[in-house]
């Protein structure tokens, strides 16, 4: 009979031992208690996302003062923007132009038009349907550097890639 109660309290005592155990994502029984989870989901940007842009490709290309002609600098930026567009054809991405401080309201609204208009004619030529891409200037209402030095000029004048959503 001593052995019956010993038996019942041994599957007793594992019954409750198991009762208290959890499983993780990896299916390792956790008997102490603490949270031993191993998290077996992808890091980093969600594919097709604006982060995923910035990382892959790159989202922003520089102009020289007064132009908005593509170095060979920006042309390659594209070039990958390009490339990532064809991955996730159904993105839509809205292309903005920006200046520096330098130079009149209208002056510069005009001159971030002919820079998004640039890029965007740029990924087209690259067998980026233009359907898909949209334009907009900010001239120099949208600084990425406030200061006035040639440095903060030079950020200043850019186009910049935005993921607007996904088309049909």
């Amino acid at each position: 009979m001593t052995n019956f109660f010993k038996s019942a309290g041994v599957i007793a005592s594992l019954a409750l031992l198991s009762a208290c155990a959890s499983t993780n994502d990896v299916g390792v029984v956790d008997t102490t208690g603490q949270n031993t989870n191993v998290s077996s989901a992808p890091t980093g940007p969600v594919p097709g996302s604006q982060a995923d842009l910035e990382n892959s490709a790159g989202h922003r290309v520089f102009f020289a003062y007064d132009q908005y002609t593509l170095s060979p600098q920006a042309q390659a930026t594209l070039a990958k923007q390009a490339a990532w567009l064809k991955e996730y054809p159904q993105t839509r991405i809205m292309v903005a132009g920006n200046c520096d401080e330098r130079g009149t309201r209208e002056y510069n609204l005009a001159l971030g038009a002919r820079r998004a208009e640039s890029a965007k004619a740029y990924l087209v030529s690259l067998g980026v349907d233009g359907s898909r891409i949209t334009t907009v200037s900010y001239g120099k209402e949208r600084p990425i550097d406030t200061r006035s030095t040639e440095d903060a000029w030079s950020v200043n004048r850019n186009s910049t890639t935005t993921v607007t959503g996904v088309g049909s």
